[in-house]
């Protein structure tokens, strides 16, 4: 049988009509593909490993911004790093014309929050935006980087 008499449109409508489930999960996955390559392709923002971010923190003109809440950032956070909380960060935008100049690197705890504010941090005008992958959990337990806790913390922990 030639290919052109199995798949006709009827046949076509009829395999859809009868796994709907199907068809439907196909059109859902197609969309979020989609999806996911256009904003992949719209992103202002890079992403780099802790250890390229370090070799940038070396470079100079480099600002680290940790989108942790306080009382994560006062467990422990890089050295240099200027904390702004994801759900402050919105009020704070103008605060971000300071660091326009600089290379500036975004961290949270697992690095989910951290591509959130890079779009925020963008939007705002900044042009040179990296997110560090893995965030404070990657920068501590898989690379073994050093950082600062707050002396009320060292106590209690």
């Amino acid at each position: 049988m030639p290919l052109s008499e199995t798949f006709t449109p009827e046949r076509f409508i009829e395999f859809i009509l009868n796994h709907y489930i199907l068809a439907l999960a196909l059109v859902v996955v197609t969309y979020l593909l989609i999806q996911e390559l256009f904003d992949s392709a719209l992103k202002k923002f890079g992403f780099v490993s802790p250890l390229l971010a370090v070799t940038k923190m070396n470079n100079g003109n480099t600002v680290v911004i940790d989108v942790r809440e306080h009382d994560e950032f006062n467990k422990g956070h890089i050295e240099t790093a200027v904390n702004l909380p994801l759900s402050k960060i919105k009020d704070h935008t103008g605060n971000l014309d300071t660091y326009k100049n600089n290379q500036v690197l975004i961290i949270c705890q697992d690095g989910t929050r951290s591509s959130t504010a890079g779009k925020i941090i963008t939007k705002a005008g900044l042009k040179d935006v990296f997110v560090i992958t893995g965030g404070m959990q990657s920068w501590q337990e898989d690379y073994k980087l050093p950082i600062k806790v707050n002396r009320k913390h060292k106590a209690g922990a």
